[in-house]
């Protein structure tokens, strides 16, 4: 089957659950999965979850602070966007050397909405993709112009929350 590009946004919590699922069939099914994560702060409980997982999901976060990027502070911030740089490199290679069958990129979203990667070297990052690797972008929203590149799209959104 060809690789596909797909899209979990919106504003609900799961985002990052939803993609996740997907990478625990793929395993199953023998397929090995990366996630590169993004400005998720070093400490989240998918993390501690996801390395019980490895070898055949493995997880590159590229964060130095425990916090989110919206909370550090404007120093931080320009260190961070260092490492969130080397994560857009490692992507790159994981892409270019087919390291995997699946491959998450999880807020990778919110680096448009920061300014921090443009639609452009998005689309030229995934674009040199092998047709069979499958491509999995997280975040809260997608820009229209980029909806009719990617295959499906998956909105995730909160009716009630207590």
């Amino acid at each position: 089957m060809k690789g596909r590009v797909e899209v979990y946004c919106g504003q609900g919590k799961g985002k990052t659950s939803s993609a996740l699922g997907h990478c625990i069939k793929a395993a199953g099914q023998g397929k090995q999965v990366i996630i590169v994560q993004f400005l998720k702060g070093k400490d989240t409980e998918e993390i501690s979850f996801i390395r019980r997982l490895e070898p055949e999901i493995q997880l590159f976060s590229f964060e130095k602070y425990d916090q989110h990027y919206m909370d550090l502070t404007p120093e931080q911030k320009k260190e961070q966007e260092h490492f969130i740089g080397n994560g857009l490199c490692y992507t790159k290679k994981v892409i270019d050397t087919r390291q995997c069958d699946v491959l998450v990129l999880d807020e990778v979203l919110g680096l448009l909405d920061l300014g921090l990667l443009s639609e452009k070297e998005l689309v030229s990052l995934v674009a040199g993709r092998d047709e069979e690797l499958e491509v999995i972008m997280t975040g809260r929203s997608l820009p229209d112009s980029l909806k009719d590149w990617v295959d499906d799209i998956y909105c995730i959104s909160t009716i009630k929350e207590s």
